[in-house]
């Protein structure tokens, strides 16, 4: 069964157990859809409400990067997990001689590549969703306000713990693979806290109004 077809409770016995899949990056991209869902609803809250006209246009951007989150977001929970087995697979090879040997390492480090690439798009994608959460906080439904802030703590959750496994799976593959994603991932972090940090002053700001 895949992560998404599951109720919440079988999901969240199957995060519980000791099986090691699925795991941090499978949560960083089911954070990611939940925070986009939780954005769509402030959206829908927004649009269309004289009284919150001036966060329509705010609005009408934030559903433009949901479209692409939405259900990528559970396609990625998915993908991660399948990526991990992969790796697992890759590390089970025969290695009986030196042909099965080079077969055993290059298809764990392609399968490696792989599952730090999954978790890098995550990491993509909540960074486009951050990116619009700011003006929706500041214009957008204030009586919604409190949950924007919560999406965006599940946007950056979703960012911080992905990177951690795009980084983890670098840490184990040769310099010259993955070189975008070792040059952009503490930029990114930084971004990612900075932005969160400018949507909580102005959710802060506006219960406060």
């Amino acid at each position: 069964m895949k992560w998404m077809d599951m109720s919440l409770q079988q999901f969240q016995d199957a995060l519980a157990s000791n099986d090691p899949t699925p795991g941090g990056g499978t949560a960083a991209a089911v954070a990611l859809g939940q925070a986009s869902a939780l954005t769509r609803m402030v959206v829908q809250l927004t649009l269309g409400k004289e009284k919150w006209q001036e966060g329509w246009k705010a609005a009408e951007a934030a559903e433009i990067v949901i479209g692409n989150v939405y259900q990528r977001a559970g396609e990625l929970a998915q993908l991660d997990s399948d990526a991990f087995d992969g790796v697992m697979n890759a590390f089970r090879m025969s290695k009986t001689s030196d042909e099965e040997i080079k077969r055993r390492k290059e298809s764990i480090r392609s399968n490696t590549l792989n599952a730090a690439k999954v978790p890098y798009e995550t990491v993509l994608l909540g960074m486009e969703l951050l990116s619009c959460q700011a003006a929706l906080a500041k214009h957008g439904n204030a009586n919604a306000v409190s949950d924007i802030g919560v999406a965006s703590l599940l946007a950056s959750a979703a960012v911080k713990g992905a990177l951690f496994n795009v980084e983890i799976n670098l840490q184990s593959l040769p310099a010259d693979m993955g070189v975008e994603m070792r040059e952009q991932c503490s930029h990114i972090r930084s971004k990612c806290s900075e932005v969160s940090r400018e949507i909580m002053h102005a959710v802060h700001d506006r219960m406060s109004a």
